[in-house]
């Protein structure tokens, strides 16, 4: 019994060893490795870079009073269309108790000075009739007397201004009435009925009745990273894409880059501005968020590869062509390659492949793909 145990355990050792060899064996042997092929084409490659931003009007301009007091009414609101000239809201004069007083005195004063005028006036007319002065003194007391009229009419006009901002010669010119100095799109009104305004002046800027803008002159607004801007110049094309339209880009032109960079969260922007030109039939608002896309160098119909497939050896570059495939079995060629601009995926190859070329690719792994 003995025996047959001291047999079985030198079996089952024996087994083992053998195992243990054979795995050691197999895992010695070299793996067999397959690669993606690529087939060289021809193509266009474009090195861009993208500069974030919003579009806005050219110019916004801003309407402000001419005269303080009160809004009476406001007439237009944001998103009307208005004409040079339109009247967009009235503004009722609150007059000062000062000056009130003082224009109700003038007026006072130069009725007093008319009446008195006017009664020489007549006695100068009553005795220039009968031959007793002459003609030079009755001219003279008859242009004292249309001064004293004029007066007293300026007195009155000036009262009116006082009181409500407005005088029957002036109704045309009131200050009053807020009028757009622009054709276009009313942006903004942030007046209400009721609300105080300023009117502008050396000390301050004055209330903002509304902000006006012509939405056909749209620019784009972004800034471009220091490394880039270099590389860029005034009437270069851009394309824009707004986040708020989708699937549709729109043609720009560059026209100026600041020359005095900003910094942002450690990094050095520079401001950039483009005129965009916006199809009649797209309504663009202002403020809308929008990414340029500014095309750096372009090569058209040109070879290109997978940048993933080149292997770099200091300043050379070099792909592996495909030479045979026979059971599985691939075999590759070294060649040296010259590679012109990159766009971060595809590659130009100015020399060293032809078209319709196969070159290596990635390793194609064995291993499952983990499930999601």
């Amino acid at each position: 019994m003995k025996k047959v145990l001291r047999i079985a355990l030198i079996a089952i050792i024996a087994i083992i060893v053998i195992g243990t060899f054979v795995f050691l064996w197999k895992k010695s042997q070299p793996k067999k490795v397959t690669y993606e092929i690529t087939t060289v084409e021809s193509g266009d490659i474009e090195n861009t870079t993208v500069a974030t931003g919003k579009v806005s009007p050219r110019d916004e301009i801003l309407i402000k009073p001419q005269i303080s007091g009160i809004i009476s009414e406001v007439l237009k609101e944001a998103g009307d269309y208005v004409n040079e000239g339109d009247i967009i809201a009235t503004v009722k004069v609150i007059p000062e108790v000062a000056q009130l007083n003082t224009a109700e005195s003038r007026v006072n004063v130069a009725r007093i000075n008319l009446n008195q005028i006017k009664a020489e006036y007549d006695r100068q007319k009553q005795l220039f009739g009968k031959g007793v002065i002459a003609r030079e003194e009755m001219d003279k007391s008859e242009a004292d007397y249309k001064k004293a009229v004029e007066e007293l009419d300026n007195s009155k006009d000036n009262l009116d201004i006082v009181k409500s901002g407005i005088s029957k010669k002036t109704a045309q010119y009131s200050n009053t009435q807020i009028r757009s100095t622009i054709t276009g799109m009313i942006l903004d009104v942030p007046v209400k009925v009721g609300n105080s305004v300023i009117q502008a002046n050396t000390f301050n800027d004055g209330t903002t009745i509304a902000s006006v803008a012509n939405m056909n002159d749209m620019i784009f607004i972004g800034k471009v990273d220091e490394t880039e801007v270099g590389r860029i110049h005034t009437s270069m094309p851009m394309k824009l894409s707004v986040g708020a339209i989708e699937n549709k880009k729109f043609d720009a032109t560059l026209e100026y880059i600041a020359p005095k960079g900003v910094e942002e969260n450690g990094a050095i922007l520079f401001e950039i501005k483009a005129a965009a030109r916006i199809p009649d039939t797209v309504v663009i608002r202002a403020g809308y968020s929008a990414n340029a896309e500014i095309v750096l160098a372009k090569a058209e119909k040109v070879l290109t590869i997978p940048e993933s497939t080149i292997t770099f050896s200091n300043d050379s570059a070099y792909v592996y062509i495909l030479k045979d495939s026979l059971n599985h079995e691939q075999t590759f060629d070294k060649k040296h390659i010259k590679i012109g601009l990159s766009d971060g995926i595809r590659v130009e190859v100015k020399s060293g492949l032809s078209q319709g070329n196969r070159i290596r690719g990635n390793e194609i792994s064995d291993k499952p793909k983990a499930g999601k």
